[in-house]
């Protein structure tokens, strides 16, 4: 029986989320556990520092939509009830520990880049995640490295 009752599996809905559910299965095994998938975008406007000189709306529109779809299909392949599927805009690292926190996740499930050089010092949304999770993280090595 698995220590954890619910999960929020931080997804970016490449391929690499796949490789975060099973670890998240391997965990949870077959323990009744409620399942929450949160994508997060991160608004084009603070990509690149705010200071854009032109309306960025469609493009942001576009990948919203995208992400939807994405996020739907997703979610059906795991069995996570639309109510528990979290489209939304924002820091990575706040919106995950936000919906942790909501949902009073005992789990977070993200995965983690290798990192060298600058993106090291500049941290990732991994390490943000677990500096100061409301609950304990599994860090899933992912990509390549």
């Amino acid at each position: 029986m698995s220590p954890y009752s619910t999960v929020v599996l931080a997804a970016d809905l490449t391929e690499e989320s796949t490789l975060l559910a099973e670890r998240m299965k391997q965990i949870v095994g077959d323990s009744p556990c409620a399942v929450h998938i949160v994508h997060v975008i991160e608004p084009l406007s603070s990509a690149y520092g705010g200071d854009v000189p032109m309306d960025l709306s469609p493009v942001q529109d576009q990948i919203q939509d995208q992400a939807k779809i994405h996020l739907a299909e997703f979610g059906a392949q795991l069995g996570v009830p639309e109510d528990h599927q979290h489209l939304i805009f924002g820091r990575p690292q706040s919106e995950i520990h936000r919906v942790a926190g909501e949902c009073d996740a005992d789990l977070i499930v993200v995965g983690s880049h290798t990192r060298s050089g600058l993106a090291r010092l500049l941290g990732s949304t991994a390490n943000g995640v677990m500096d100061s999770a409301p609950c304990d993280v599994l860090a899933v090595h992912v990509g390549e490295g």
